[in-house]
This record gives structure tokens, C-alpha cells and sequence, in this order.
């Protein structure tokens, strides 16, 4: 071997040296952990589970559209539960409609434009727009209220969705005309949300929105803070 060769030996050597240290360190890289807030499906009443299945402790939430409470939790509780129990995968969290009007009707229809993966998003926008909602509630004429109780279900729902700015709001998330008039028409969605609200009411003897049942029971409270400390007691005995 020559002198000349020794520093392209020296080079080579390096490089894979180099590339060595790389192919370690991304071996030694950590894969990404598991965000269980994406796994959802639809239960057989039609409510949505998001989270993980094998959770052992299992959170129901019955809520409705126009209640402020429920929007006061969604919007100090959503993002908390969500990256500190739902990802985590030690809360499986289940979305359940208690119905109290044509408006609430209306919203819940809408909120399940997209199918399951986008009800999350549907949710949030829902609540964040609560003031705006009301405002629009109490604004309207005598007329156009005793209209929302007039004609079939998917008819109301329209007229209400017009009046109140919600099928303004689900155009600015993307949705067609053609997609959110289905969601409202859908007589499917319509009785599982009807049936649901009948769970809530006869079966598990809800007397107001929000209510929370972890593992079965019901949690007795309302707001974020009182709902942790039950659902760390619930994971520390599981």
C-alpha cells in the first residue's frame, strides 16, 4: 500500500464510523407514543368512545349543546383530560347527547358531520361557539322560535341551523351545504339521539348536564377540578 492510499483509507474508515454512530442513534431513537385521543368508534346507541379500549377506567360524559356548564367544561376540561388521561391511555372517555331542545337537536346533528374522526373537532367548535349561539338564541323573533318547533325534525334542524349561525360556522370548518343538510336530515343519527337522551333520563337517572359516570357510577360533580381528583382516585384503585 502506498502513502497516497493511506488517507482515502483513513476517509473511508470515518465514513463508516460516521455512519455507524447514525444508524445507532436511530436505533436508540424512541418511537413515538401511542395519542389513544385518535382511536374513536361509535358504541351500539350511537355515542362515541374515544381512547383506549383497554382502559380501566371508563368516563360516560352526558351533555348538552345549550347548557353553559357543559361549555364551561369543555372549555377548562377538554384539553387537560384529553393529553393527561385519554392519550395516556388510562381513560377510555365516552361522548354522550342528553337532548333538552331543538336547538340542542340541531347541534348534536351537526356535530357528527364527518363521521366519528372529526366529532372531536365538531365538539370543541360547538362549545367555543356557545356565547355566540345564545346571542343568536335571544335575538330571534317570536315568529321565527315557534317555527323551530314546526315540521319534521331535519326541517326544524334547517331553519335552526340557518337562524342561530351554526350552518355558517360548519361551512367555515369545510363542510358542504350538501353535507351538513344529510347530517341534519339523517333519520338515523336523529333516533339514536333521541335514544340516547332516553338512556340518560330513564336508565341512568340523569337529572342535568353535565353529568359524569366513571367505571359506572355517577361523579356527583360538574367542573374539571372535582372530575380529576375522582378519576385519580378511580386509576390509583384500579
Amino acid at each position: 500500500m502506498s502513502a497516497f492510499d493511506e488517507p482515502l483509507l483513513d476517509r473511508r474508515a470515518a465514513v463508516l464510523a460516521l455512519s455507524g454512530a447514525a444508524l445507532g442513534l436511530i436505533a436508540a431513537t424512541p418511537a413515538k407514543p401511542t395519542l389513544w385521543s385518535q382511536t374513536v368508534s361509535t358504541t351500539p346507541i350511537g355515542a362515541f368512545l374515544v381512547g383506549n379500549p383497554a382502559a380501566k377506567v371508563r368516563l360516560v360524559e352526558y351533555f348538552s349543546y345549550t347548557c353553559h356548564v357543559c361549555a364551561d367544561f369543555a372549555k377548562a376540561g377538554t384539553l387537560p383530560l384529553k393529553t393527561g388521561y385519554v392519550d395516556r391511555g388510562l381513560v377510555l372517555f365516552e361522548y354522550r347527547n342528553l337532548v333538552r331542545d331543538p336547538v340542542d337537536m340541531t347541534a348534536a346533528l351537526l356535530a357528527r358531520c364527518g363521521g366519528p374522526k372529526a366529532f372531536a373537532g365538531n365538539h370543541q367548535a360547538l362549545f367555543a361557539n356557545f356565547p355566540a349561539l345564545i346571542a343568536k338564541i335571544q335575538k330571534a323573533t317570536e315568529a321565527q322560535k315557534t317555527s323551530w318547533f314546526e315540521g319534521t325534525t331535519g326541517e326544524r334542524a334547517r331553519k335552526i341551523a340557518a337562524g342561530t349561525g351554526l350552518t355558517a360556522l360548519m361551512r367555515a370548518r369545510g363542510y358542504t351545504q350538501a353535507q351538513i343538510d344529510a347530517a341534519l336530515d339523517s333519520e338515523v343519527a336523529q333516533a339514536e339521539l333521541t335514544g340516547m337522551t332516553n338512556i340518560g333520563l330513564n336508565a341512568d337517572r340523569v337529572e342535568g348536564t353535565p353529568s359524569f359516570f366513571v367505571n359506572g357510577r355517577n361523579a356527583g360533580v360538574t367542573a374539571w377540578p372535582a372530575l380529576k381528583s375522582k378519576l385519580d382516585l378511580a386509576i390509583k384503585a384500579a
